[in-house]
């Protein structure tokens, strides 16, 4: 290990972002680094009372054209660039100085486009050139020089400078992130230069930019390796964001059923509950307080609910909490806040994983959903919801009564985070049967009709959803079979007409959303 030590004599420190600068700084100057610096860090590390040389000073070239051209010199990039015991001689020979760390980060152009009514001139100006030049040139001779682009990574240089400089390994690692910091920037620029060149949807490429933020026991399946990786600043309030209040650690599963979970009980105004077995809700329900919204959640599925993801809309409350524990065994309860008192309860459980989302902006910001396949992926405009019920159609000779029409609402609001073909029975805010994943419609109708009678849950007068057109009469005939006096659907069928004509047999109320949920 000895034989990779690389003592620090000089550094370049040129950042946008300076927490923690000024003490790394001194660390450095107490360690007798050289300082060399540009712009405004020099000005910063000056105010506080460091010694630093001037990158011009080094260059013997003035920053020109408002700082567009200031590290772009061979004193800097030889001085990156050059190999110990390789270009020793044409260093000296130029009078290059070898430069062991460059601490940079880069202008904050993806602020900067994020910022409202910013001019396209004003986002140019943020697209760093220097910055990635330096980055690249001392990630690549990492074997020699450490390059920092977070600010995080501050305290690794710090614990090197005590022990005599900078390992290899170390070296390695600083050497990849700045790559990987480089690209993420080069791709946010590209996305933003091919969205200006008027892409209709999409620019011509996709940068993808994600971190590793831990690796997991194992995949779907035990024989599968994984691992989550993380957006630099995933959403406030969604599952990649949330904070571990307890528990084991979690798995890949739990993370996309408490991810299916959490994005469903963000429909609801009310009070709500969802609880979700292998990616479907299997009981959803709103009510004047959380605890009585779980309990009706849990009534439509008992069997089902058994290991599932419960989430929550409100901040989990200890009452709610010590229900869940006394009555079933559940794998992850996600809220956007757990009341201390709840954590308490939630104590004896110390297995149960407990999530903490924090709160969701609405209306939610537009997103995009990717979708692997093999050799690349699909990618489309995130399914938001809920859709208007006041943009809906009532297509039948019966007018929906007002507690119906709430039915068909809140049925509808849970099809859209049901598998395809998906068919969802609901009554005063509470599911009754749900029907998933099934390859005929009608069938999705049956399934969901035998769960409401394992439950012992009456549908006689309750909603269906369906989150697709019914294609044939059959699945209108086996809802007035069970009872179901309104149907709402997106309508659109060849068959519309024959689909209509039998829930006026039957005398439904029929509504067409215009709009239709697969999820697949």
């Amino acid at each position: 290990m000895a034989a990779n030590l690389i003592p620090l004599r000089r550094a370049l420190l040129s950042v946008s972002d300076k927490r923690g600068l000024i003490e790394l700084a001194r660390v450095l100057a107490d360690a007798n680094v050289e300082l060399y610096s540009t712009g405004g860090t020099a000005k910063t590390l000056r105010e506080a009372g460091l010694d630093v040389v001037d990158v011009s000073s080094v260059t013997g070239f003035p920053e020109i054209m408002g700082g567009r051209v200031k590290t772009l010199h061979p004193k800097i990039h030889g001085g990156l660039l050059g190999r110990a015991g390789v270009d020793d001689a044409v260093m000296a020979e130029h009078q290059i100085a070898p430069i062991d760390l460059l601490v940079v980060n880069l202008y904050p152009f993806e602020q900067t486009i994020a910022s409202e009514g910013v001019t396209d001139a004003e986002a140019i100006e943020q697209i760093d050139i220097g910055g990635p030049a330096m980055l690249r040139a001392a990630a690549k001779n990492h074997l020699r020089v450490s390059v920092v682009v977070d600010p995080q990574d501050y305290a690794q240089i710090v614990n090197a400078l005590q022990s005599g400089g900078t390992t290899l390994p170390l070296r390695r690692q600083l050497a990849a992130k700045a790559f990987a910091h480089s690209a993420r920037y080069d791709g946010r620029v590209a996305d933003w230069l091919g969205g200006l060149a008027g892409e209709e949807s999409y620019a011509p490429t996709i940068n993808l930019a994600l971190s590793r933020a831990e690796s997991l026991r194992y995949g779907e399946n035990p024989h599968q390796s994984a691992a989550l990786y993380l957006e630099d600043k995933p959403a406030a309030g969604t599952v990649a964001g949330a904070r571990i209040v307890q528990g084991k650690a979690l798995s890949f599963n739990n993370l996309a059923d408490a991810d299916a979970a959490l994005e469903c009980v963000k429909q609801f105004d009310e009070p709500a509950c969802v609880i979700v077995k292998h990616a479907n809700p299997c009981g959803v329900a709103v009510a004047a307080t959380l605890l009585g919204a779980y309990e009706q959640a849990y009534a439509c599925d008992p069997i089902s609910a058994f290991g599932g993801i419960i989430a929550f809309n409100r901040p989990l409350p200890a009452e709610a909490a010590r229900r869940i524990l006394e009555r079933q065994f559940v794998e992850v309860i996600i809220a956007p806040e757990i009341h201390e008192l709840a954590s308490a309860a939630l104590v004896s459980k110390p297995n149960v994983r407990v999530l903490a989302s924090g709160s969701w902006p609405t209306p939610r910001p537009a997103w995009r959903d990717y979708k692997r396949i093999q050799g690349g992926f699909l990618v489309q405009q995130g399914d938001d919801g809920p859709d208007d019920p006041a943009s809906w159609k009532v297509v039948s000779e019966r007018q929906p009564s007002s507690q119906e029409f709430a039915d068909m609402a809140f049925a509808w609001s849970v099809a859209q985070f049901v598998k395809s073909n998906a068919i969802v029975y609901a009554r005063e805010g509470a599911t009754l049967g749900i029907g998933a994943g099934q390859m005929s419609r009608v069938v999705s109708a049956r399934i969901a009709a035998i769960k409401a009678e394992e439950a012992k849950l009456q549908l006689k007068g309750a909603a269906m959803a369906s989150d697709a057109f019914l294609p044939f009469r059959d699945g209108v005939d086996a809802a007035a079979k069970a009872g179901i006096r309104a149907i709402v659907q997106p309508g659109g069928s060849i068959r519309d007409e024959e689909v209509i004509d039998a829930a006026n047999e039957h005398g439904m109320a029929m509504v067409f959303t215009g709009r239709r949920h697969f999820r697949h």
